[in-house]
């Protein structure tokens, strides 16, 4: 019996509008990437996740921040912010951090390997 390839949904909500290049990487690692367009979108990744039932929440703005704690304020995703790298967001999703917030990295690797780890989870 072939194993099913768990559906990865991730929204992507960047302050100045971009994310493209993560979203490229989210589709790569065979998710699906919900962007938000718009300059302002990290504090509309609250909302759409919930609305779009999404696994995975990536806010980006200048501390990592606020995206992310609007998240978990709102309807209590589980989030960690401020994160550094790349590693320091697949450390935080394998500890169950769902809303992830890093300042401006929008970066094709780090799309592909959040997705390729929660995946593996």
């Amino acid at each position: 019996m072939k194993e099913e390839k768990k559906m990865v949904k991730v929204v992507i909500g960047d302050r100045l509008g971009k994310g493209q290049a993560v979203a490229r990487g989210v589709e790569a690692a065979g998710g699906i990437a919900v962007l938000i367009p718009g300059v302002g979108a990290d504090m509309k990744l609250a909302d759409m996740m919930h609305k779009e039932q999404a696994d995975i929440g990536i806010s980006f703005c200048g501390s990592g921040g606020a995206g992310a704690v609007t998240a978990q304020t709102k309807y209590g995703y589980p989030a960690a912010y401020g994160l550094p790298s790349v590693e320091a967001g697949i450390t935080a999703l394998k500890e169950g951090k769902l809303v992830l917030g890093f300042p401006f990295m929008d970066k094709e690797e780090l799309g592909k390997r959040l997705v390729e780890t929660f995946i593996a989870m």
